[in-house]
């Protein structure tokens, strides 16, 4: 299995045409001729997750937020950015994302999401979904099975009393989209990141929104997008390890 060949095949479970326009998915460093010895799946890439993925002996990191959101005009070590691609260049790691894209397709981070919510009869397309769950919650109690499923510390905000069933959902950063929640006329709304003005509004129309970390909401997509890939890699006998960073949000080396 080649660089390209693994592009294909993320390709075909999340088209990077797909993608919003302002997104930078697709193959970032490396090239597509280069063979594939091992994968390491991971939402974000940092030192730690490069030091893993050098520990283990991969030749490809695939994550979820792509890097180069904005033109550069040089690589050098003056910061974050600058200093992993020289680090993945110099060590021969390619770097594949899988963001919007993954984000909006059938079984990608949303639908993953939905499915860690307890959702049954999921509908909804790009960055929102919505379902039902099998019985009705309280908030207090769909906040404990939140927090225990997405394994995070889950931030309640609006309506505290509001008995729940019908939930909508959007991960990462899609606090934006409570309202597609209230125009479907759900008891809540569950996502990563909810801003201070959404919040507001959500709260004033009824909704109880569960914020629950963008790491939280978007790590299950990246290990659900492993798993497809294993099952490739193992239909197609190749022999490609395949790797899911557990390193915790937000941990840093002090290297410098």
């Amino acid at each position: 299995m080649t660089v390209g060949d693994l592009y294909a095949e993320i390709d075909q479970i999340a088209p990077f045409a797909s993608q919003e326009e302002w997104d930078n998915s697709g193959l970032l460093i490396g090239s597509a001729c280069d063979p594939v010895s091992g994968v390491l799946f991971a939402l974000d890439i940092t030192q730690p997750v490069v030091t893993e993925a050098l520990s283990l002996g991969v030749s490809v990191i695939v994550t979820h937020h792509p890097m180069m959101f904005s033109p550069r005009r040089r690589i050098t070590d003056d910061d974050m950015e600058g200093k992993l691609i020289q680090l993945l260049v110099r060590n021969k790691i390619s770097l594949i994302s899988a963001h919007t894209n993954l984000d909006r397709a059938p079984g990608g981070t949303n639908d993953t999401l939905a499915s860690l919510c307890g959702l049954t009869s999921v509908s909804g397309d790009n960055f929102f979904r919505s379902g039902f769950l099998s019985d009705t919650f309280c908030t207090e109690s769909y906040a404990d099975m939140l927090s225990e499923s997405l394994r995070c510390t889950v931030r309640i905000m609006g309506p505290s009393t509001r008995m729940i069933r019908h939930v909508g959902i959007s991960s990462g950063g899609g606090g934006e989209f409570w309202n597609e929640a209230a125009a479907a006329r759900c008891d809540a709304f569950v996502t990563g990141e909810m801003k201070h003005h959404h919040a507001l509004a959500a709260a004033d129309s009824g909704i109880v929104v569960f914020e629950c970390g963008h790491y939280a909401t978007e790590a299950p997509g990246i290990r659900s997008l492993s798993e497809s890939l294993q099952k490739t890699v193992n239909k197609l006998k190749c022999n490609v390890r395949i790797f899911v960073s557990e390193i915790p949000a937000y941990s840093f080396s002090q290297q410098s």
